[in-house]
């Protein structure tokens, strides 16, 4: 654990986390696709004080899958946001099932240097077969390949994000020299489907290496910054933070908030009516503010903090931001992040140190 201070993320794709969501949605159908309305999301979220904003994202196009919805990509988008924002992180879900690790971590190295050092990295799977035809790969149809896939490819963009020393760059009009070329490395990646020779063609990211989150029964701890666990309750909640191993731990939280104009369980009813709010095994809210606070006040003793799930961002959202962070702000629960620190800072994790420079510095100590 990393203190008393917990650290809130809120998941922003789409309209919510209900399949419906769009439904009860205050804009009209075709602003979800525009800049402006993910800039206004983002930026309710970061004035309200939210450590980390998430993306999710998939290749399948819109009712491929159960839960329908359209939807810009989430590097890009992040980018977008990044622009706008100056205090809350960012992550995009960028699976790594069939994308080329390479592609994947220069983009994301790219988001990193774009945020100022804000960025980070959902680490997820295409499960799919329709997305191996999207994509023109052969099935991974295996989950045990899925992931060796995901930790392939965590292990190649952690690799060449070290691949740029942090002095490589040195930019002497004297000498015409851009690079210290002997700074740069090759990370010799050989896997069982495969090989990645580097170095990148990003500069070392500014907080070293991004912030990863991802599932630890998907992902080895040693991979993870952030271990994203689910549980229907909080033993089952308390029971996976034991078994993480990880820097950090998230507790996923679905919620759907009472407002002025509906209760939450009328809200839910509503939607209901739709399409079945999805059961993905983790903690679901459905009731007051109050009642929110006090849970996650309850949850702040076993995880270093929250991921929540909106049930319909355009009616949820507003009241977290009004009364849920303000009342665990009063308490002294929540870490609202500060002008120009880094991701990594604001979640109270240690700027790493370049694998190669420090293979250089025992070197020379033998």
């Amino acid at each position: 654990m990393s203190g008393p201070a917990l650290h809130l993320a809120v998941e922003i794709d789409g309209d919510g986390a209900h399949p419906a969501a769009w439904r009860r949605a205050a804009h009209s159908p075709a602003e979800l696709l525009t800049p402006r309305r993910v800039a206004r999301v983002a930026a309710v979220a970061e004035n309200a004080g939210f450590a980390l904003i998430t993306l999710d994202d998939g290749v399948l196009p819109p009712g491929a899958a159960p839960d329908p919805v359209g939807r810009i990509g989430a590097v890009e988008r992040a980018a977008f946001v990044a622009a706008s924002t100056s205090t809350v992180g960012i992550a995009p879900v960028v699976p790594v099932t069939y994308a080329e690790p390479f592609h994947v971590s220069s983009q994301l190295a790219s988001l990193d240097h774009i945020s100022g050092g804000r960025a980070g990295w959902v680490v997820t799977e295409e499960e799919r077969p329709e997305a191996a035809h999207a994509w023109g790969r052969p099935l991974v149809a295996d989950a045990d390949a899925r992931a060796r896939e995901s930790r392939d490819g965590v292990e190649v963009a952690r690799a060449l994000w070290d691949s740029w020393e942090d002095d490589a760059v040195i930019r002497s009009v004297a000498t015409s020299r851009y690079l210290d070329r002997e700074r740069l490395h090759y990370t010799d990646f050989t896997g069982e489907v495969y090989a990645v020779k580097g170095p990148a063609i990003v500069p070392r990211p500014p907080q070293g290496q991004l912030v990863v989150l991802g599932a630890p029964d998907r992902l080895p701890a040693a991979q993870l910054d952030v271990a994203l666990v689910a549980g229907r309750d909080l033993t089952a909640v308390a029971t996976a933070v034991t078994a993480a191993g990880t820097p950090r731990v998230f507790a996923e939280v679905e919620v759907a908030l009472d407002t002025p104009e509906a209760t939450a369980a009328e809200r839910v009813a509503d939607l209901e009516r739709y399409a079945s709010w999805t059961d993905r095994a983790r903690l679901r809210h459905i009731g007051s503010a109050g009642r929110l606070a006090a849970l996650l006040d309850e949850l702040s003793r076993h995880v270093d903090g929250v991921r929540l799930h909106p049930l319909v961002l355009d009616e949820d959202l507003p009241v977290l931001s009004r009364l849920v962070l303000p009342a665990l702000s009063e308490r002294r629960l929540v870490a609202r992040p500060l002008p120009g620190t880094s991701l990594r800072s604001a979640l109270g994790l240690e700027r790493p140190a370049n694998r190669f420079a420090a293979a250089a510095v025992k070197e020379e100590a033998r």
